[in-house]
């Protein structure tokens, strides 16, 4: 036991502060090499001899239907990681086991149903999309690649929350890094060696999350797992509350997708037939920048849910103030430091994606504008994720529906208002007022319920969720 307990994160008894930065840092780095999967990939795609632009804007296209998958693996993940850490704080691990075992085989079913009915209906989806009569067979190509690899995706995101929530986020970390670097090895391999393009930038992402789906069954089978991996039939009551937890951040990733649909749809329609494919273009360089800042920040208050959630269930309000506290520190932190960068190294990142001059200008121009209010941000992130570890879903789902709504409604207004390009402008307004709203949200919750000696075990309805 003494041996294992160097290696295992005291979720209850650590000092805070280093259990913030043992837990959430790992889990930043693995969202930032997470993210790294579709960056590389459209790096390399819009340096692609002669078709570069267009299948990069296919790519751009095909973002949030990706994004959409995804957010399937965050609805089992993130909503059975919380019960998961809320039992292991109760020391209940029996229940614990039941949880891990009704997610695995919940995301096998989630997999394979998703599979049928993108494949099925990707056509009708790209074309809703903003796809052109340019773009659409781009897109067609790696999307219906990268659907055939949704099991490995959706398995090896899921359940990897559950290898950080054991208290091994380095190992949480290792699994995302091995699907990046073998991607960044794979592309320029099948894409420019074998003459793939954008097939091949596909076939190498499905082969890096085959990879990275391996290693985390792999770890989660362990017998000296704290909690061991054993498949289980689904329990349909368990897979309810699973469901009810997880439905606040799925419908936060999988309403990103509705926004970049509304980027493109309207970038498409006000730019017109040619400069609506360069608008798109740049929109995705764009798009690929934030996805460096919001992912990473993602990872960090991500991270944190576990240690929220399992003083939750231990009863330790004192420690879920300092935890809050900590996390936000460190994403102020970070999203300052983005900040500084956005202002001064937006040309040299556009210049990764393309060498057209006019790209590359509009791109510096668009990452100026989306980064304007990225330090309030902080304050969204923290503060919902907070709130959905505690299991105020209901709080925590109106608060990032009303940044999504503000975001949506001034992407579509703006440019009737002024031009295509100031659909660009949505992102640091919606980010600003929704600072401010999740702000004063969380502080009235902090006075009314963690302020003083009051019982965790009454906070909004997490208690009767999580149960």
């Amino acid at each position: 036991m003494k041996t294992q307990k160097k290696h295992v994160n005291d979720f209850g008894n650590d000092s805070v502060p280093g259990l913030v930065l043992r837990v959430s840092v790992p889990f930043m780095f693995a969202q930032f090499v997470n993210v790294m999967y579709s960056i590389v990939d459209r790096i390399y795609i819009g340096n692609i001899p002669a078709a570069g632009a267009d299948s990069l804007a296919g790519a751009g296209v095909c973002a949030p239907i990706i994004t959409l998958l995804s957010s399937f693996a965050t609805l089992i993940g993130i909503g059975g990681s919380i019960l998961f850490s809320m039992r292991l704080g109760q020391n209940d691990k029996k229940d614990a086991e039941k949880i891990l075992g009704n997610c695995f085989s919940t995301l096998i079913l989630f997999s394979a149903a998703l599979t049928l009915i993108f494949l099925l209906s990707k056509g009708m989806l790209l074309h809703w999309f903003g796809a052109s009569d340019v773009t659409y067979p781009y897109a067609n190509t790696y999307l219906t690649i990268y659907t055939c690899g949704t099991f490995f995706a959706l398995l090896s995101m899921g359940m990897n929350y559950f290898i950080t929530a054991q208290g091994y986020p380095l190992l949480g970390m290792v699994t995302t890094l091995i699907g990046a670097i073998l991607n960044i090895i794979l592309d320029p391999l099948f894409i420019f060696v074998f003459h793939m393009d954008i097939a091949g930038a596909a076939v190498a992402t499905v082969l890096a999350q085959l990879a990275s789906c391996i290693f985390v069954l792999c770890v989660l089978y362990r017998k000296s797992m704290p909690v061991p991996l054993h498949l289980r039939r689904p329990d349909p009551v368990l897979v309810k509350r699973i469901l009810a937890l997880g439905f606040s951040p799925f419908l936060i990733l999988a309403t990103d997708s509705i926004i970049i649909i509304a980027m493109n749809a309207v970038l498409q329609y006000h730019g017109g037939p040619g400069y609506g494919d360069t608008l798109i273009t740049c929109a995705t360089i764009v798009q690929s920048y934030m996805m460096l800042i919001t992912s990473p920040m993602l990872g960090i208050t991500g991270g944190s849910q576990p240690l929220i959630s399992f003083n939750y269930g231990a009863n330790k309000p004192e420690r879920i103030r300092k935890i809050v506290f900590c996390v936000l520190m460190l994403c102020i932190g970070f999203t300052s430091f983005m900040f500084l960068v956005s202002r001064f190294l937006p040309a040299a990142f556009a210049g990764i994606f393309t060498n057209n001059a006019e790209y590359i200008e509009l791109s510096v121009w668009g990452i100026r504008a989306f980064t304007m209010m990225i330090i309030p941000l902080s304050l969204q992130y923290t503060f919902v994720d907070s709130l959905t570890a505690l299991g105020m879903t209901g709080l925590s789902l109106f608060l990032s529906l009303f940044r999504k709504t503000t975001y949506f409604v001034a992407t579509c207004l703006l440019p009737f208002a002024f031009t295509a390009a100031s659909a660009f402008y949505a992102e640091p307004i919606a980010d600003g007022i929704a600072a401010l709203t999740s702000t004063t949200a969380f502080a009235i919750v902090y006075m009314k319920y963690l302020k003083g000696t009051g019982s965790l075990m009454e906070i909004g309805t997490g208690r009767g969720q999580a149960a």
